[in-house]
């Protein structure tokens, strides 16, 4: 049977607390999670942020994935003293992809100072419903190709300095009225309007290398009338794997939101999405849930639900993920922090974006 750490590496987890504590090392080496996701509750000063991802990073058996959600606009964890960046609504108005690559390159390398190598951008999501209750703001715009073209740039621009690119939400989270974090949207559209608009993006960005893509809590009839796309086989091997030809790190959207939540329990919606092809399930809090997912996944393999074959698939690739991203070495000193983050350089630049929006 698989070891019980290689299961912990298919989970990327969220945690309580902002400051090293044994409680959060014995969790660490407990779980043995592939990554930690951080929230507004874990960050402190970029030297605290610092410390906490050294100590883990020490604690942890495997190299750590540390994960945020660093878009800019209204989806940004990390406030002053890090550079506050324009939303990416803003970079599709002004039309240069030399900016979002830019900017993308100084975002990761302010995330690079404090130890965190993972983030959940780019938006690959096309804004083709502007009531859309989630996504306005979040996403370039209303044109396809306009926005693989930036989120194509934005996760070179976090490549180049070491940071790992999830692009999201697939198959496409544009469209929609609903916020899957309140209950499950449907977009109702055909597979030809899919494959024109939704699906775009992600296939452009496939094409250039992107590394890891997250998947949506929604329903897409036309491709699967039953299953959300997170725990869609439909959709996660026969459209993203085969058609579209992803090999890299499918990774799930937060299974506790009420889009999965509401009909499929974590550990019964964890045991689903690697049966549908996923490979790093993300669950932001609750050790008990987190610790239940984990025992779910070890249960249906040794029970036969799941093959070996099938969770080790998952399991090199994420390993292969971490040999090509991830140095395990410590986060910046105090002093190479206060050079990078919240830079002058970092500060004109997102003047420069700003300023550029209002005379397009």
């Amino acid at each position: 049977m698989i070891l019980r750490e290689a299961i912990g590496q298919l989970f990327i987890l969220g945690f309580e607390g902002h400051e090293p504590s044994e409680v959060l090392e014995t969790f660490v080496r407990d779980l043995t999670p592939g990554g930690l996701i951080l929230f507004g509750r874990n960050l402190g000063s970029p030297e605290e942020i610092a410390a906490l991802t050294n100590a883990l990073q020490v604690a942890s058996p495997t190299s750590l994935f540390f994960a945020i959600d660093q878009e800019g606009g209204k989806v940004a964890r990390l406030q002053p003293p890090f550079t506050q960046w324009p939303a990416a609504s803003v970079y599709g108005t002004v039309g240069s992809t030399e900016l979002t690559y830019a900017t993308a390159h100084a975002i990761a390398g302010e995330l690079m100072a404090v130890g965190i190598n993972m983030n959940m951008a780019p938006v690959l999501d096309v804004l083709s419903n502007p009531a859309n209750p989630v996504m306005a703001g979040r996403c370039y715009g209303s044109d396809a190709h306009m926005v693989a073209q930036h989120g194509i740039a934005c996760y070179r621009g976090l490549a180049s300095k070491g940071v790992l690119a999830v692009g999201k939400h697939f198959p496409g989270h544009g469209d929609t009225l609903v916020d899957s974090h309140l209950a499950l949207p449907v977009v109702p559209h055909d597979v030809g309007r899919l494959s024109a608009v939704e699906l775009a993006p992600f296939a452009a960005a496939i094409r250039a290398g992107i590394p890891a893509l997250m998947t949506a809590h929604l329903l897409l009839p036309a491709l699967d009338p039953e299953q959300p796309a997170t725990l869609s086989r439909p959709i996660l091997t026969d459209l993203l794997r085969e058609q579209l030809g992803f090999r890299n790190l499918i990774i799930s959207d937060d299974l506790l939101m009420q889009g999965i939540a509401d009909n499929t329990p974590p550990g019964e919606a964890a045991v689903r999405f690697l049966e549908a092809g996923g490979d790093l399930m993300l669950i932001c809090q609750d050790e008990t849930v987190q610790r239940q997912a984990v025992r779910a996944v070890a249960e249906a393999i040794a029970a036969g639900r799941l093959s070996e074959a099938r969770v080790r698939a998952s399991y090199t690739r994420i390993a292969d993920a971490k040999a090509q991203y991830l140095r395990r070495k410590a986060a910046a000193s105090a002093e190479e922090i206060r050079a990078v983050v919240g830079c002058e350089a970092h500060r004109r630049l997102a003047e420069t974006v700003g300023r550029d929006s209002k005379g397009s």
